[in-house]
Parts: structure tokens; sequence; C-alpha cells
């Protein structure tokens, strides 16, 4: 629990400007990134052969999200799930994953 509040925190601390444009509820943030654990596995820990983004570096996890969003980054799956997210909503994402221990 002590570790998925601090990684909630540090989300929004991650996501330059996003608290300041916008008000994050972090409860939501983590609602949205439930989302992806049917692929990347509870709290960003994949089983083999799907990419795990718990401690993924926020900048590098971001330009992928936006990336399969834009329809830059061929996929099955992802192009359709991320372009349900706003640029900041994935901003915070990013920055949820980032701070999960690996």
């Amino acid at each position: 629990m002590k570790s998925t509040t601090l990684a909630l925190l540090a989300a929004l601390i991650a996501a330059p400007g996003l608290a300041s444009a916008q008000a994050v509820d972090p409860l939501q943030v983590r609602s949205w990134a439930a989302a992806c654990a049917n692929c990347h596995g509870t709290n960003g820990r994949a089983q083999p052969g799907m990419p795990s983004l718990a401690g993924m570096p926020r900048d590098e996890l971001l330009r992928s999200m936006l990336e399969y969003k834009n329809g830059v980054r061929p996929a099955t799956i992802m192009h359709q799930l991320a372009k349900g997210y706003t640029d900041e909503q994935l901003a915070a994402l990013a920055g949820y994953f980032a701070a999960l221990p690996r």
C-alpha cells in the first residue's frame, strides 16, 4: 500500500505541468493503470513475453504510448487503447509506472 501511494505521488510530480494544468486524482491514475494489468501484469510486472512497465523510464514509456496513439508504432491493440487517453492522462500513467519498483 505504501509503495502504491508513493508511486501515485511520484506520478503527479513526474508529469511536469500536469498537476498545475488540472488536478489529477491519484486514485483515478491508479484506476487507469489497472486497465493495463490484463497485458502488462499487476503493478506493471508482466509475465514473460510481454513488456513490464514497472520502473520503466517515464519519458521512454510516454514516448512509446504517444507513438501508439499517433499510429507511429505498429501494434495489434495498443494503438486503439492509447487513443482512449489524453496526452496528459498518458503522462500521468507513465509517471505512475515509472515510480513503481521493478
